[in-house]
């Protein structure tokens, strides 16, 4: 109830439009608690995964999502996926140990984002609502290409998608809804006026002026 994001969810709500929103901002601004809850309210274990996969190891959320009351659209499915870059090595071991769809990818085998990538390939392939966490920590520049790539044909076949991401990459999916994060709440934003964005730019274009401050 402290950060200021949370309050104002509470507050006022928040109206998801169709497509991708993305919430941007700083560590602890409250971005992956929003969409932990929301994603929880919807059905989906808090550790991540499928809406029909309810495994979990330790209960670390908050209570956000008992506060919250999620209204669907008429028609809408119950398909989709919480990607939750935290806890996929254990929603692996949960996807061996209880296999739904035949044999699965080797997750445990592949590189931490070469499994991310065979996520996106098998279980990001219909219509439905997508909460991702941080999906671009595992994921080169090419490889945040290609989840790029996967929300906009989701989107195109009717799907929705909320994600809280650092990435500068991820956020310019053309289309896409922004709301930036931090001690204001959440505000809409354009992607080129992101803290997250002009910080960027300004550390390529000259790194030395960020680092002979904290390099002495």
């Amino acid at each position: 109830m402290t950060v200021p994001a949370v309050a104002q969810l509470l507050d006022d709500g928040l109206r998801l439009p169709p497509g991708v929103t993305f919430l941007v901002g700083e560590n602890g601004s409250g971005k992956s608690t929003i969409v932990e809850a929301v994603a929880t309210a919807y059905g989906f274990s808090p550790e991540g995964g499928s809406a029909f996969s309810q495994h979990r190891t330790r209960a670390t959320e908050s209570p956000l999502s008992d506060w919250l009351q999620l209204q669907r659209g008429i028609g809408a499915g119950r398909w989709g996926f919480f990607l939750r870059a935290e806890t996929m090595h254990a929603f692996y071991t949960y996807l061996e140990q209880n296999p739904s769809r035949g044999p699965e990818p080797a997750f445990h085998e592949m590189s931490h984002g070469e499994s991310f990538l065979a996520i996106l390939e098998t279980r990001f392939d219909s219509p439905g609502f997508y909460c991702l966490d941080e999906p671009e920590a595992a994921l080169s520049f090419g490889s945040t290409l290609t989840l790029i790539a996967t929300l906009h044909r989701i989107v195109d076949e009717g799907g929705q998608v909320l994600c809280a991401t650092h990435s500068p990459v991820l956020a310019a999916l053309p289309g896409a809804n922004i709301l930036e994060i931090g001690s204001w709440g959440m505000r809409s934003a354009a992607w080129e006026d992101l803290e997250l964005v002009q910080h960027w730019r300004s550390y390529l274009d000259a790194p030395e002026r960020y680092l002979r401050h904290l390099l002495g």
